[in-house]
């Protein structure tokens, strides 16, 4: 599990022009919500690029004052135009107390559809568990070894690991090795009956 290390400063003013001020000077205003743990600070952009543009799950270790908070990104609010990152909203991990969160779904073998020529299409690729955050995991897997053309696979062929509790639909289709037009044609033809 990637942690990345963010330090906060702490944020007083609280109100609309407050998080102004802040944005004016290039920081970007965040909070800090969890069991028993409340706290508003700023940061930079560059502090927590890593942690917002990427597909994999990461952690964030903040610190405000002194004191460490290990959390997750909760939320993010972009602004509609420029897309700049107006507020960040952090949840605490707290031991003892489950989280909610969506981590990648990454596949692993190759199937004998493709192999065959078929083609994959990826239909989910954030799968939502709930755990406790000593038991996060940064990833699910899944074998797709021996999915075949026109086969599909769920979420409910995910094996979790222990104490990780998947939370989307287990009939969800997650992926299809598809028939490509030129191999279904070529099947097609040879099911035709020969002219006489």
């Amino acid at each position: 599990m990637e942690i990345i290390a963010i330090n906060g400063q702490p944020r007083t003013d609280l109100g609309k022009k407050g998080a102004k001020a802040v944005r004016n000077g290039e920081l970007i205003p965040c909070v800090l919500y969890g069991a028993g743990v409340s706290e508003h600070f700023s940061t930079e952009v560059s502090s927590v690029r890593h942690l917002i543009y990427t597909p994999d799950f990461k952690v964030a270790e903040i610190t405000v004052e002194g004191k460490k908070h290990r959390c997750i990104v909760k939320a993010v609010q972009y602004h509609p135009v420029s897309e700049k990152i107006m507020h960040i909203d952090f949840l605490s991990l707290v031991p003892g107390h489950p989280v909610k969160v969506e981590v990648p779904l990454r596949f692993t073998g190759s199937s004998i559809g493709v192999k065959g020529g078929g083609k994959l299409q990826q239909n989910v690729r954030r799968v939502k568990i709930k755990t406790m955050p000593e038991d996060l995991v940064s990833e699910l897997k899944l074998d797709i070894s021996n999915l075949d053309m026109g086969q599909s696979v769920r979420v409910r062929d995910i094996k979790a690991p222990q104490n990780v509790e998947i939370l989307t639909a287990a009939s969800t289709p997650v992926a299809t090795i598809e028939i490509p037009r030129a191999l279904r044609s070529a099947a097609a033809a040879a099911d035709k009956p020969g002219k006489k």
